[in-house]
């Protein structure tokens, strides 16, 4: 008699993320495909990354041409990329000067040590506080996770880095309380997408940059999510008539090639001096040279024109899903970064929406997230909606 002492093997990878039984190989436009060769119609865009869609013709070219040259040098150089990147956030932002990084949450980290440092050496004060906000997602380094109003996130990482405190998102009265902490900035994001996709309201921000202004508080925007076109503008804080210290940066820069930033006013800038902060990749040739195609191409296709007039169509088809649906509470969200609020079965839909080859996302348990590419069209919508109603349809027979 033989026994059977066979055991599944460990991945060699970390069970750091709960994958979707599908392998991803190619991607154009609105649409990548698995091993198996099934078209799905991606509404994720990678998280509000491949902005532009999938492997975008003039990112590519780019890429393409740049591969031929210099992959790599130290930022101890002058870096040709970096330097028209720079120019082009800063001359379409309210910024003067950027520091560039790898990912959103290096640029979060970067961002609060420029708060620290400038209360400290430009200032001349030991505050050193930030004040987030209640269900806000910043990151996932040990600084950024601490910023991040959400216990789950921090579940087991204790002790926490010190100086963060987080106020109800929303909330005009809870305001009064910046008064008597005096941190060294406010960080927030102007549509909290892993909390919820819940839209900042106007008369609160304004009243947070009044007060911001008048305690020479830095005003620091997360606009890693809603950032490079995602909402209709540029940048998110457009649309609030607002003017952020900082301004971080990262997923749609560099069109699904890893790039982050922070766009710093000039007198946030000064705490940063040689030596006080730096990256080995962050702003290297390749990375500079996707954010310069993915920026420029935005600016002069006029694609921020599209993104408003496909999200009215958008919204259209989304709010009569939810006069047909009972189970939809509300829609909610800005441009072309919307959710669905479902009660507890957003993870069903979005695993339901795979077998019709539609790729979705949840943001926490109730809210089904929608983050299409800005190029998507009024057909891919369509098609959309179809594979939704299907989805749709299987959850209220109960399949």
């Amino acid at each position: 008699m033989t026994t059977n002492t066979s055991v599944t093997p460990i991945s060699p990878v970390m069970a750091t993320y709960s994958r979707f039984p599908i392998t991803l190989v190619k991607g154009k436009g609105s649409y990548v495909w698995d091993d198996q060769g099934e078209k799905y119609l991606d509404f994720t865009s990678g998280i509000a990354t491949c902005n532009l869609g999938h492997v975008p013709d003039v990112v590519k070219e780019k890429l393409e041409e740049q591969l031929q040259n210099l992959w790599h040098c130290s930022n101890l150089y002058n870096i040709p990329n970096q330097q028209e990147l720079a120019a082009l956030l800063t001359a379409n932002s309210c910024g003067d000067q950027v520091f560039f990084c790898n990912s959103g949450a290096e640029a979060n980290e970067a961002a609060i040590k420029m708060a620290r440092r400038y209360a400290h050496k430009v200032k001349g004060t030991d505050s050193f506080g930030v004040i987030t906000f209640q269900q806000s997602f910043h990151g996932r380094t040990l600084a950024t996770l601490s910023a991040t109003g959400q216990e789950k996130i921090q579940n087991g990482f204790a002790p926490l880095v010190k100086g963060f405190s987080y106020l109800p998102f929303n909330d005009i009265e809870a305001l009064e309380q910046l008064k008597t902490l005096q941190p060294a900035a406010i960080l927030l994001e102007l549509v909290q997408g892993e909390g919820g996709v819940i839209p900042a309201n106007h008369e609160w921000v304004k009243k947070i940059a009044e007060i911001c202004d008048e305690k020479d508080i830095l005003l620091m925007v997360d606009e890693i999510q809603t950032g490079i076109g995602r909402t209709g503008t540029l940048f998110a804080y457009e649309q609030y008539g607002i003017e952020p210290d900082v301004i971080s940066i990262a997923k749609g820069l560099g069109s699904g090639f890893p790039i982050g930033a922070i766009i710093a006013k000039e007198k946030a800038a000064k705490a940063f001096e040689p030596g006080t902060h730096g990256s080995t990749f962050g702003g290297n040739p390749l990375a500079t040279a996707a954010g310069v195609a993915t920026i420029s191409h935005i600016i002069e296709s006029n694609l921020l024109n599209h993104v408003n007039e496909i999200s009215v169509y958008f919204d259209e088809q989304l709010t009569k899903f939810k006069e047909k649906y009972t189970f939809i509470e509300d829609i909610r969200g800005k441009g072309l970064l919307k959710g669905m609020v479902v009660g507890d079965k957003a993870p069903q839909i979005v695993q339901k929406a795979i077998e019709n080859q539609l790729l979705i996302l949840t943001a926490g348990p109730n809210v089904v997230r929608l983050l299409p590419p800005l190029t998507v069209t009024k057909e891919e919508i369509n098609q959309f909606t179809k594979a939704l109603e299907k989805t749709f349809q299987s959850i209220e027979k109960g399949e």
